[in-house]
């Protein structure tokens, strides 16, 4: 008679498992670069580290990185290397661990590929950006500051928003319960946003009235327009400076703080850290620029037959800055500095009318060019078109994406 089979509790009954061997995938593609056969690092650069430091620990000698350099000419200059940017580094797997591509990414959109084998060669690549179009609304909670940035807004587009609206609208003055929409272009690169190309058209409700700011080129670029047609900007800028504060006003007598004695002031200082760019207030041709002992370096610039501005104490001149230049209103034409009779930097701005000089911040400036006649049609058409878009933008949707519109920029990206 068969003995019964003594049954084992399931914890001790032991499992004959097939180890399985983990199928590793195909090695990854990074910059376009096969690395079946090579080793990644990733890093960032360390502050005050280079290019030959980085690749003397991968059996690469200054002598080679001197030739890299001078292949680099025109291209990238390797000692424009910034501390905290991303570099990949691809070596052999072999015991010397010789770098065999050195990838590195001066900005968002830009690598520089380093090919360290053989004759050595340098490449700029420009990764592919996108352009989409976005919007966004909201409804002032404090300053318009805070109120768009907290819609989903960047900096840089309340400030272009600023510039719109600052000729029609005291915007110290805004109110809790103002609202705002605006129609704009993102660029994006590999998922992430670098920054906006293009405001297409904004809406802004101040205490119940509507005041529409609608992008249009008459020919001469992009210009802002209400729903009547009416540009939204007058001829000339307010300031000449972006950012900055007003330290000294337009008076007929000012203690000289150089000088030591009272004098006339016609102009109006503006204090600001040395290097920041001095726009332009409106179109022109330059008249001077040039040295003074009293004024340091300095741009004058004719508008027409009514206005002239002038720009004193700059540390240097915008390049290309000369007589009978032709700028336009905002552009870059020098940079604030302490040259001539100045304790400190910051922008002496002067203004005439009809020849005879005026305070700047308190002269009736004219508006610029309404639309034409010729491009009548074609602006009513967008401007219908803007105000159905603003009317259907719903204030709870801080941020809408929208179709992206295809605007490929350049190869493909890592």
């Amino acid at each position: 008679m068969a003995q019964p089979q003594e049954v084992l509790p399931e914890s001790e009954i032991e499992e004959e498992v097939e180890e399985e061997e983990e199928e590793k995938g195909p090695a990854p593609i990074v910059y376009g670069i096969p690395t079946d056969s090579l080793e990644i690092v990733e890093a960032e650069i360390k502050r005050g580290e280079s290019l030959s430091e980085i690749l003397s620990h991968y059996n690469i000698t200054p002598a080679q990185v001197d030739q890299l350099a001078k292949k680099s000419k025109g291209i990238f200059n390797v000692r424009g290397i910034a501390a905290n940017r991303s570099y990949t580094l691809l070596h052999a797997l072999d015991s010397a661990q010789t770098a065999q591509y050195f990838i590195y990414e001066p900005n968002n959109i830009e690598y520089i590929v380093y090919d360290l084998r053989c004759e050595m060669t340098v490449t700029k690549v420009e990764r592919e950006m996108e352009v989409l179009e976005r919007t966004l609304a909201g409804e002032i909670k404090s300053s318009l500051f805070e109120s768009i940035v907290a819609a989903g807004g960047s900096p840089q587009l309340v400030n272009k928003f600023a510039d719109i609206y600052a000729w029609r609208l005291n915007l110290n003055r805004i109110q809790p319960g103002d609202k705002f929409k605006l129609i704009y272009d993102e660029k994006v690169v590999n998922g992430t946003t670098i920054g906006f190309s293009n405001l297409k058209a904004a809406f802004f409700e101040h205490r119940g009235e509507p005041l529409y700011a609608i992008g249009f080129d008459q020919g001469d670029g992009v210009s802002y327009y209400d729903q009547e047609g009416k540009s939204l900007k007058k001829a000339f800028l307010k300031e000449p400076l972006e950012y900055s504060r007003i330290s000294s006003r337009f008076s007929k007598r000012r203690f000289h703080p150089v000088q030591k004695r009272y004098k006339a002031h016609l102009g109006t200082d503006f204090a600001a850290p040395r290097g920041t760019p001095i726009r332009t207030v409106g179109d022109g041709v330059v008249l001077e620029a040039r040295y003074t002992r009293g004024n340091g370096y300095y741009v004058k610039i004719k508008h027409n037959k009514t206005y002239t501005t002038q720009y004193l104490h700059m540390s240097k001149f915008a390049k290309g800055m000369r007589a009978g230049k032709r700028v336009k209103q905002g552009q870059t034409i020098g940079y604030v500095g302490s040259t001539g009779l100045a304790t400190g930097p910051h922008l002496c701005y002067r203004f005439w009318k009809n020849g005879k000089q005026v305070d700047a911040l308190s002269a009736k400036l004219p508006l610029a060019n309404p639309i034409t006649k010729k491009h009548r049609s074609e602006f009513e058409e967008i401007k219908e078109e803007t105000v159905k878009r603003m009317e259907a933008i719903e204030l709870s949707n801080a941020k809408q994406d929208m179709l992206a519109t295809n605007e490929a920029k350049k190869p493909e990206d890592a």
